[in-house]
């Protein structure tokens, strides 16, 4: 039996209505996409249904803010950050990795399988976001990027709560010497987020460092959840797993965060 999707909620967001969600609740069945990508499938970039999408969305929805209009981005692992007032789908999304909105009864979201999705809130401003920091995305700043956006609209940098989602765990991370030293030219201080790996390698700790980036940004508090999306498949969809099981399709989870409607 197919199950109604739980909300995996962060103490940092409490108050505001959000979510994270893996292919699967913690016992059982959640979505309805079948196959490779079965459960919870949110992306239309995993090959899946596109009405086992749009289904899986909507429970998602129902799960987090009910009748909500939802708004995603078109993610490009960019530091690219865009402010939403409503409902953007299709060719109309925005070709960056991060949303921020003031607009209340508006679900914002993100879609990963090993990168992190960030949820930011600031409750008295009434300002939320929702990140998607891969790597590249995280090392050139779409966390600071998304912080500055919600400033704009109102925020205050130390009333900003943030949690880090399901992520690659930097025991599934494995990263060669070329991709350390491009951090380390960023900052040596960034060899703590390394461990030695196999010879010529290393372990990258991608929650951590998107946790210091914010850190870094001088928000009030930040939660890292600690659910590694590759060592879990039975709860997460994972692109590293998939790709080194020679899977031919991965599914994406999704995090949301949104405003309920003002009162009258």
């Amino acid at each position: 039996m197919v199950e109604a999707p739980v909300p995996i909620r962060a103490a940092a967001l409490d108050g505001v209505p959000h979510g994270f969600f893996g292919r699967a609740n913690a016992d059982g069945p959640c979505g309805v996409s079948t196959g490779e990508v079965a459960g919870l499938q949110v992306g239309f970039g995993a090959g899946d249904d596109p009405e086992a999408v749009a289904q899986n969305r909507r429970r998602v929805i129902a799960a987090v803010l009910p009748g909500a209009d939802l708004a995603m981005p078109f993610q490009v692992h960019s530091p690219d950050v865009a402010v939403v007032t409503g409902p953007v789908e299709g060719d109309a999304r925005p070709r960056v990795d991060a949303l921020v909105t003031a607009t209340p009864g508006l679900l914002i979201g993100v879609v990963t399988a090993d990168c992190a999705p960030a949820l930011l809130a600031d409750r008295e401003a009434r300002v939320v976001a929702a990140a998607h920091a891969g790597w590249r995305g995280a090392k050139e700043g779409v966390l600071a990027n998304t912080v500055e956006q919600m400033i704009a609209l109102g925020a205050r940098r130390g009333r900003i709560g943030a949690a880090i989602g399901p992520t690659i765990a930097q025991a599934s991370y494995e990263v060669d010497a070329g991709f350390r030293d491009r951090f380390l030219e960023d900052d040596p201080a960034n060899a703590r987020f390394f461990q030695p790996g196999k010879p010529g390698h290393h372990q990258f700790d991608l929650p951590g460092f998107v946790a210091a980036q914010l850190e870094n940004a001088g928000i009030g508090s930040v939660e890292n959840l600690a659910l590694d999306t590759y060592g879990d498949a039975a709860r997460f969809y994972s692109y590293r797993r998939a790709t080194h099981r020679g899977e031919a399709a991965y599914g994406r989870q999704g995090a949301f965060v949104g405003l309920p409607p003002e009162s009258p």
